[in-house]
């Protein structure tokens, strides 16, 4: 783009007046001899006879045409050599890879056939991109989870395009319902473009608008307006996805135009009762209540499309949340969570998201070989899947290869720059198992600088300190934990890590013990 412009500046002189002025006499009417008494006097050294012969309107408008499709193909050559630009970056990295994943570049295609246990190396020419929350227009809050859902689905069919770089949806959904200039969001988070759109829902019908705008300059790249009945809500966001892909002059595999073109499900009613659900377990306030509206929200999805995967999926989550969180007591919940997973995976085989939480449930049962293998086909179906990543370096981290989980959190951690205060955490675990101390507790103090309430970060920088011989800092550590939670228990949390090797906990374990701290 900036040589086509330069090619312009250099344009901007004689001959552009020189078009201007052909243009202002043929509206005119002037006849030919009084366009040569023109060229004549904007270059006196030509010759009468040079010109006879000639019809200068035509040269005239062959020359603007030709200028025109020039500036055409260079456009269309500088949009094919984009790359995403820098941005968002680890804390720390480990080698050449992790820091080139740092400085925001994109991933390869993922070996869908035989992914590796190692992340995929990076490439510099992918279009990076970030889908930003589409408005609810319907004049009725209650239909956000309406346009958030087309949102994330599109997200979701963008990410499994291994030719793109995607933001995860956490990280583009801090911007919603704030006012933002769109070449800010792209510089904040480290792509070249976004997606803008709304979303009007009423009775049956919907109308969605989606905007392409390259984050450089603000140019539209792409724009169109749908109006649809809401059953085919799943034909208008692959239609989005597709014009996006296009503009982008991304190749689809034929793996990837096969999953792209999966309708999840015949029942609309179903996926917004899906989509509802999915926005209770994520939502910032969850309890038992919100649990149980999940729940019945998912199981009724479920009774109308039974080979449905992903409300399937969604009961799996919200049973580890229960486990997680003790709502409702039932020893079981990990067990009912594994059910549910195991039935996503049978009704949805080529979905990311089944796999992922058959991943975590997996972790938290630790069955670690069975976590890692599902974690890998989830990135394998989408290679953009950031939650997969982090997912797939915990597992490294509990099954005793700390250090090999480093890179694919910082690959989810570029994804995904606003968890990053997770991702960070996740660094400092592995950092201390593998016995790096000064970097692990560098991580973990910057995790306290974004989660000032942070209580498990606490306890695990006191075990660092501990190993580092900082006594007097690990017990103002735990003076600090104990205010932000007088009841928490370190061996209550130790206990449900899913460590494979008993001495990767004893080492926490034993940095409390070197600190004098109760374990």
């Amino acid at each position: 783009m900036d040589r086509a412009k330069q090619l312009f500046s250099n344009m901007r002189g004689p001959v552009f007046g020189w078009i201007v002025t052909g243009i202002i006499i043929a509206a005119t009417g002037f006849a030919p001899q009084e366009w040569a008494a023109r060229m004549f006097r904007l270059f006196p050294a030509l010759e009468t006879e040079w010109l006879s012969g000639v019809d200068l309107r035509l040269a005239l408008v062959a020359l603007g045409t030709a200028i025109v499709v020039c500036s055409v193909m260079l456009q269309q050559r500088a949009l094919r050599r984009l790359a995403p630009a820098g941005g968002g970056g680890a804390v720390t990295t480990t080698d050449k890879q992790s820091a080139a994943l740092a400085d925001g570049e994109a991933p390869v295609p993922v070996d869908r056939a035989a992914p590796g246990s190692e992340p995929p190396s990076l490439l510099r020419d992918n279009p990076s991109i970030a889908v930003l929350p589409f408005q609810n227009m319907s004049g009725d809050p209650e239909q956000e989870y309406f346009s958030d859902g087309i949102t994330e689905d599109i997200i979701t069919d963008l990410s499994k395009i291994s030719g793109l770089f995607v933001i995860a949806r956490n990280s583009t959904f801090v911007y919603k319902g704030k006012a933002f200039s769109v070449s800010n969001v792209c510089r904040e988070l480290g792509v070249r473009f976004a997606v803008e759109g709304s979303v009007r829902k009423a009775g049956n019908r919907v109308r969605i608008t989606a905007q392409l705008i390259d984050g450089t300059h603000g140019a539209h790249l792409w724009a169109e307006r749908y109006d649809r009945d809401l059953t085919d809500i799943f034909e208008v966001q692959d239609e989005v996805t597709r014009r996006i892909v296009d503009a982008l002059k991304v190749k689809l595999t034929p793996g990837e135009e096969a999953h792209l073109a999966e309708t999840p499900t015949n029942s609309f009613e179903a996926h917004d009762l899906f989509i509802r659900g999915r926005e209770l377990l994520r939502g910032t306030t969850r309890n038992r209540e919100t649990f149980d509206r999940a729940v019945a929200l998912l199981t009724r999805a479920i009774e109308l499309d039974p080979n449905y995967a992903e409300p399937y999926a969604g009961l799996a989550l919200a049973h580890n949340l229960d486990f997680q969180n003790h709502w409702t007591g039932a020893p079981d919940a990990l067990d009912v969570g594994a059910h549910f997973a195991t039935l996503a995976i049978e009704k949805g085989p080529s979905c990311p998201y089944s796999h992922f939480i058959a991943a975590v449930t997996a972790t938290w049962t630790r069955n670690l070989d069975r976590a890692k293998q599902e974690a890998e086909t989830a990135l394998a179906l989408s290679p953009n899947y950031a939650p997969a990543y982090g997912t797939r370096g915990l597992v490294e981290l509990y099954s005793g290869n700390p250090l090999a989980g480093i890179p694919f959190i910082e690959r989810a951690m570029r994804l995904d720059p606003a968890f990053t205060h997770q991702y960070i955490h996740f660094l400092g675990s592995a950092y201390l198992v593998a016995g790096k101390y000064e970097e692990a507790a560098a991580s973990f103090r910057e995790r306290i600088r974004l989660v000032p309430d942070t209580d498990l970060s606490r306890a695990l920088l006191a075990s660092t300190l501990g190993h580092l011989g900082d006594i007097d800092e690990a017990q103002r550590i735990l003076s600090e934990l104990k205010q932000v939670n007088p009841r928490y228990s370190f061996a209550e949390h130790l206990s449900r890590l899913p460590f494979s090797n008993p001495a990767d906990a004893d080492r926490i374990k034993d940095g409390l013990a070197k600190a004098g701290l109760p374990t």
